[in-house]
């Protein structure tokens, strides 16, 4: 008897399921069709990708050969290109290369260059402040000092990333500008910073000893 019953059973559930799937048999083949082609999409996507970085890569490599070459107005339109067309990791690289070798024919061109890399808040704040960095130091014989301190003394600041190099062009600008006491101020910065590079601290020491005597320490 308790066969009979498991066959009913079954034979309920069988007509069960037939219900269902006449029901929503087309829902449920469109959902696994969906999911096929949304996987189907990502890969593809993700070999599209793969496929623009190589791309993209081979293109930068060239870019630095051509550099090396000192082509460097057929680097910097290589580098600019590569900056238009390549994901965001080579797209920055390519930004700075370009205005590094605009540098090497228009200095002040290479400046704004840097000056665009500098305001874009897309661009992580390291990179802003190098950017920023290297404009003032094509800028450097061509502007005035409280134009520096105002580019650069944020950037000298305890603690900043480039506060090295931020300090040597603001004490450079100020001996260029003639003013003893600010190339003395910036000289002693450097001086009392005891994670100043040692290169760096002797050139400080070198613009040290060109002072006047009654700017030196």
């Amino acid at each position: 008897m308790s066969e009979l019953f498991d066959e009913v059973d079954e034979e309920v559930r069988r007509e069960q399921l037939k219900k269902l799937w006449d029901q929503y048999s087309i829902f449920i083949i469109a959902g696994a069709l969906l999911i096929i082609a949304g996987v189907g999409g990502w890969r593809g996507y993700q070999y599209l990708e793969a496929k623009k970085a190589a791309e993209m890569g081979a293109a930068f490599d060239k870019a630095i050969e051509l550099s090396e070459q000192n082509k460097h107005s057929e680097a910097e339109a290589a580098f600019n290109d590569v900056a238009a067309k390549a994901p965001w990791g080579y797209r920055m690289l390519a930004r700075m290369r370009a205005a590094a070798e605009a540098a090497a024919t228009d200095p002040q061109a290479a400046a704004k260059m840097y000056e665009d890399i500098a305001a874009d808040g897309s661009v992580g704040a390291d990179m802003r402040e190098l950017a920023k960095i290297r404009a003032a130091g094509l800028m450097l014989e061509k502007t005035s000092y409280p134009n520096m301190v105002t580019r650069l003394e944020p950037l000298a600041a305890p603690g900043a990333t480039f506060r090295h190099t931020a300090r040597e062009l603001l004490a450079l600008s100020a001996w260029h500008a003639n003013d003893p006491a600010a190339t003395r101020k910036w000289l002693d910065v450097i001086a009392s910073d005891g994670e100043t590079p040692p290169s760096l601290r002797s050139r400080a020491e070198a613009l040290q000893a060109l002072l006047p005597p009654v700017a030196k320490s």
